[in-house]
């Protein structure tokens, strides 16, 4: 089973935005330059050090995957379900450190585009983890359910 190209889309599209967001010194909508945090170095400290525990945890998820890991809803030969490590607190670990990181960035940049750029990170992450969800319980059937009962996808004892 591979990921049709429109379906990458669906999720690359608003990740892609995302971070140019982020990244660009300007954008071309005034409005999300304003600022909704006051620039401080408390907040820009705080949202550095969300970035850094974000990146690692995702990073600590990659490692953990391992060979099961691919950038698009693949199933790989032998595709094992991992549910310890990172996978115990949370299904979707490495989304979860990338939007950790991401909160952090926008904390740090302290503007609405961060902002905005966050909610289109949610939106994709979660497009695509539902993708990877079907996936996962067709292959791994009630082995699945009992782990996604029991795990959150996303946020740990919540979401």
């Amino acid at each position: 089973m591979r990921e049709s190209a429109f379906s990458r889309l669906s999720h690359y599209l608003p990740l892609a935005v995302a971070i140019y967001l982020l990244a660009a010194p300007r954008v071309p909508i005034g409005v999300l330059d304003d600022r909704f945090a006051p620039l401080s170095l408390w907040l820009v400290q705080v949202g550095a050090a969300l970035t850094f525990a974000g990146i690692a945890f995702a990073i600590w998820a990659r490692v953990w995957i391992a060979d099961n890991w691919s950038s698009d809803v693949t199933l790989k030969r032998d595709h094992e379900l991992i549910v310890t490590g990172p996978y115990a607190f949370v299904r979707h670990p490495i989304y979860t450190g990338i939007l950790v990181a991401l909160i952090g960035t926008a904390l740090a940049v302290g503007e609405w585009r961060g902002a905005l750029a966050v909610v289109l990170a949610c939106a994709a992450f979660w497009r695509k983890l539902t993708i990877e969800e079907a996936v996962m319980r067709r292959q791994f059937g009630e082995a699945y359910d009992r782990y996604a009962e029991g795990v959150p996808a996303l946020v740990p004892y919540l979401v």
